[in-house]
């Protein structure tokens, strides 16, 4: 497993009030199957599907009272030069580097409209062994009130190069490094609820959107929209029960033409 490229989403994991109930729904939800929590990193437990790592869960430290939410790590060689970006550009570290054992070096931070994030600089943990699957991360967003800052930020702290959707309804921007978009920004508009903040939206792929959606709810989690088709695939934003919010995604039924980007 290589490394990957500098800002290319390479991780993702979530703090739960009940670390059992959350393994129980993705379990059922995705497939994942679950390693043994590591008592030397708080229970840290690993998820896997088809037997290569694609998540995390872990329980929430004591004293915590943050409601539970899918963390996206972005690749970084050097994760101490890139917290020196973020706080260069109006970003604030909630993590300064911090070494994890063997694993790597992890960073913690929001960008300036709110939405929080990770960069992680591997040492034996590289990150994602699956993508783009049924049961893995296939896509992330960053759903911001003010993308005009997003913007901004993000490829002045990564080697993004910014395309901006050429759609009138849609405030929409792809950020591409190498190339290769990995990482999308919508703004967002009266529809989302005004205590709702910024945030970074993580899409897990699916096999059958509906069905997935039907499973959400039949465990105690919420439909919050969708479903919708799309050039992309047909998806749909929902809810885990414990409130974690993320998006699921059939990448084979699409539907329309591509977009273009300028």
């Amino acid at each position: 497993m290589s490394a990957q490229p500098e800002g290319t989403p390479c991780w993702a994991d979530a703090m739960f009030p009940d670390v059992e109930a959350a393994k129980s729904f993705y379990g059922e939800l995705l497939g994942w199957t679950f390693d043994a929590g590591s008592e030397e990193f708080g229970g840290y437990t690993m998820a896997r599907s088809d037997g290569k790592a694609v998540a995390a869960v872990v329980p929430q430290m004591p004293g915590m009272d943050s409601p539970a939410a899918w963390n996206l790590y972005f690749a970084s060689p050097d994760a101490t030069a890139t917290a020196a970006k973020i706080r260069d550009n109006g970003g604030t570290l909630a993590m300064e580097p911090t070494q994890v054992g063997e694993f790597g070096t992890m960073v913690t931070a929001q960008e300036p409209s709110g939405a929080y994030f990770s960069v992680w600089q591997p040492g034996i943990h590289e990150g994602f062994e699956k993508t783009r699957e049924a049961g893995a991360y296939c896509w992330a967003e960053v759903t911001t009130r003010d993308p005009a800052a997003t913007d901004a930020f993000f490829p002045a702290v990564f080697p993004f190069e910014v395309k901006k959707m050429e759609v009138d309804d849609v405030d929409f921007s792809l950020f591409q490094t190498g190339g290769e978009p990995v990482l999308g920004r919508l703004k967002m508009t009266e529809d989302f609820p005004p205590d709702v903040p910024s945030h970074v939206n993580v899409h897990f792929a699916v096999d059958n959107c509906d069905a997935a959606i039907a499973t959400v709810t039949k465990l105690g989690g919420r439909l919050l929209f969708g479903p919708m088709d799309s050039p992309f695939g047909r998806f749909a934003t929902v809810a885990d029960q414990q409130g974690a919010v993320f998006t699921v995604i059939d990448l084979t039924t699409t539907e329309g033409e591509m977009p273009e980007f300028s």
